[in-house]
């Protein structure tokens, strides 16, 4: 049973990838902002419908799930662990798209070459988290004093990514991106999408290469702390690797979603810096106060809320503005309005609240508060309810301006 277990997740996501690239991508090409919006839809509507096949399979133990495989939990547990981990490993992702940016713009990768290097770059991150998951998990059961210290660590990184900037990335500088200079000739220009040629009879590396090496470390870095981030959530081990591989395998088409807006996001690192802080948090009190998964749910989607909430109203003002990797020839793609910008957040939030509030409704949970949320969030993008809005500021405005005109009355006449 377990062999089938995993065998068939393993075929599902090789079936998934290469249908991406054999079929949908097969030839390079710029992914429009349009085309990224869609693929991410797409990810994130799979990772839900396999977070409710989680549910049932939990539920009622299909090919020994929770009894010979994971741990012992109900569907309603297991749904709600690899929801906040997805959730987790997803939000994290995103301060490794900003430093991918930063590589793209660093090497002047053309943009139709971008998506073939984060193919691969996610090809082998899949595999070497795979690795670190299972290595890690066999870890802590055997020394349970380790979450402590991977706490610790969380947060550790949460303090360094409060006071460390991206716009000083300098990939030169990196110990494999030497090793390689060391070892091989490295070409002054592109040759289409090949990472390697020969060149007088020797085996060369491009710089798509070297920006695909940059791109595997720093995924290696980023998930020396995003998978202990998952440890606090839950230590299932089909739990962590799905979850893990459904975040990644949406981190491609979420890049190139946001890569033209990316500069927006001014306080999004903060809220990464509280989601990081908190799983530390959680994971130094696992054994003594375990804070219920719901809870660490709400907490980390509300966190996230505020953060892109607070960077749209900020607007543009950000002292370490990203570089768009898009170059100056895909400036269409980057002239994306600030208008559009909070549709896209509202229609996503919005429907993300949806989602979870219709969850809710059949788990314990208040799920109707959520879905009036949901729908609040979703009706400000309706013309009635902006023209609703504008009334009762109005109406503020004058009952303001009327108290003030009555107390300035009452002074007069004092």
């Amino acid at each position: 049973m377990t062999l089938w277990l995993w065998g068939g997740f393993i075929v599902l996501v090789l079936a998934l990838l290469a249908l991406d690239l054999g079929v949908f991508n097969r030839n390079p090409h710029v992914v429009s902002t349009k085309e990224a919006l869609g693929w991410t839809a797409f990810w994130v509507a799979l990772s839900l419908a396999f977070n409710a096949l989680v549910y049932v399979m939990y539920e009622h133990h299909w090919l020994g799930i929770g009894q010979e495989v994971g741990h012992q939990l109900s569907g309603r547990d297991a749904a709600i662990r690899f929801f906040t981990a997805y959730v987790v490993e997803k939000s994290l992702s995103l301060d490794n798209i900003f430093v991918i940016a930063m590589i793209f713009a660093y090497f002047k990768v053309p943009a139709q070459y971008q998506h073939r290097v984060l193919f691969w770059g996610i090809l082998g991150a899949l595999i070497m988290r795979g690795a670190m998951i299972g290595a890690g998990i066999a870890v802590i059961e055997r020394f349970s004093w380790l979450v402590y210290v991977f706490g610790g660590l969380l947060i550790a990184t949460a303090v360094k990514m409060l006071i460390v900037r991206h716009d000083n990335l300098e990939p030169e500088k990196n110990p494999v991106v030497r090793l390689i200079r060391r070892w091989y000739p490295v070409t002054e220009e592109y040759h289409g999408s090949k990472f390697f040629v020969l060149q007088a009879g020797k085996r060369a590396a491009t710089p798509l290469g070297l920006a695909l090496v940059i791109v595997e470390t720093t995924d290696l870095l980023f998930a020396v702390d995003s998978i202990p981030a998952v440890f606090a959530v839950t230590l299932d081990p089909f739990i962590v690797f799905t979850s893990n591989v459904f975040a990644i395998l949406g981190l491609r088409s979420l890049y190139f979603a946001l890569a033209a807006v990316m500069d927006r996001f001014r306080y999004l690192k903060m809220s990464l810096v509280f989601i990081l802080a908190f799983v530390g948090v959680k994971m130094i009190l696992t054994h003594h106060h375990p804070i219920p998964p719901l809870v660490s749910l709400t907490f980390i989607i509300g966190i996230l809320l505020i953060g892109v909430m607070a960077s749209l109203l900020a607007g543009h003002k950000d002292s370490a503005k990203l570089a768009s990797p898009l170059g100056d020839d895909m400036a269409e793609f980057a002239e994306v309005t600030g208008r559009t910008v909070r549709r896209v957040f509202v229609l996503a939030a919005g429907s993300t609240l949806l989602l979870v509030g219709a969850a809710l409704l059949v788990l314990p949970g208040p799920g109707i508060l959520v879905i009036v949320a949901g729908l609040a969030l979703l009706g400000t993008e309706f013309v009635w309810a902006r023209v609703w809005m504008k009334r009762v500021r109005n109406k503020v405005s004058e009952i303001t301006e009327d108290a003030k005109q009555i107390f300035r009355d009452d002074k007069e006449m004092k």
